[in-house]
């Protein structure tokens, strides 16, 4: 089995050592994702630009996404991203969860992480 691992220069993946994305016997697994800027919907819109790159390199897309998790410190500011992930997934939509829960710093709003599967 070939693992290709996919580093997105973030500064937490070489301080707890992981990557962004590592793809293994036709799966993507995309690690959680926050984005930058202070609102969360600036934040979301970033996370899902690194995933697109992630999905990118590894050779899909979001019309190839399977699962997604949402993390949120305040599940209140949840329905505001709603549009931009309808919009992010189209016609394919993932299995979802979102999940409340403290972030790795109190200026994090939403961590996404996500697993795709390669084009057949």
């Amino acid at each position: 089995m070939s693992i290709t691992r996919i580093h997105s220069g973030g500064e937490f993946e070489p301080k707890i050592g992981y990557c962004r994305a590592v793809v293994a016997n036709g799966w993507v697994l995309v690690a959680g994702t926050v984005g930058h800027g202070t609102t969360v919907l600036e934040q979301c819109a970033s996370a899902l630009e690194i995933i697109g790159k992630a999905l990118n390199e590894a050779g899909t897309d979001f019309a190839h996404v399977v699962r997604v998790s949402y993390m949120l410190p305040d599940r209140s500011e949840f329905p505001p991203c709603w549009p931009m992930l309808r919009d992010a997934f189209g016609d394919n939509p993932p299995a979802t969860t979102m999940i409340e829960c403290g972030l790795i710093t109190p200026e994090d709003r939403i961590e996404i992480e996500v697993t795709a599967v390669l084009p057949t």
